[in-house]
């Protein structure tokens, strides 16, 4: 194809360079999901409705970028938030967080007691330092480690 013949074309059907930007930056984004290149997609699906405005390409590029840029600054931290919530991985050890348990030895202010828990012993002492003694139902609040976080239940 003549180089000339393609400048004219896209000089006079600007909408194709943005369907272009489109393209490339969707399949960017699907290779990288990074939120990043998706918000100059936006801008160019919106640009190749404004290339048919009588606008020169340099006021086209122009809105694409601060489009691009108001988007980018704006919404990418608010969907990187939401995509977030649903990637925290949960672990056999989150479903500890709550079950009750009667304590093996007793949690001093000095040292770790155990507790059994579905039949394995942990390490457990009292949150906030509270000491507790042997036998003493126990709620499992947090795990750190190998230890869990226990208080005595009421």
């Amino acid at each position: 194809m003549d180089p000339l013949l393609f400048a004219v074309f896209i000089q006079n059907n600007p909408s194709w360079i943005w369907i272009i930007v489109l393209v490339i930056c969707i399949g960017i984004e699907a290779a990288t999901f990074t939120l990043t290149t998706i918000w100059f997609a936006v801008s160019a699906f919106f640009m190749v409705f404004l290339s048919f405005l009588p606008l020169s390409l340099i006021w086209q590029v122009l809105i694409f970028l601060i489009i691009s840029l108001v988007l980018l600054i704006f919404t990418r931290p608010i969907m990187l938030k939401k995509i977030n919530i649903f990637r925290q991985t949960r672990t056999n050890v989150d479903l500890l967080i709550g079950q009750k348990a009667p304590l093996i030895t007793a949690v001093t202010s000095f040292g770790k007691g155990e507790i059994k828990i579905n039949g394995t012993i942990w390490n457990a002492a009292g949150i906030d330092g509270q000491e507790i003694v042997a036998g003493t139902v126990c709620r499992v609040c947090v795990v750190q480690g190998n230890t869990v976080l226990v208080e005595a239940v009421q």
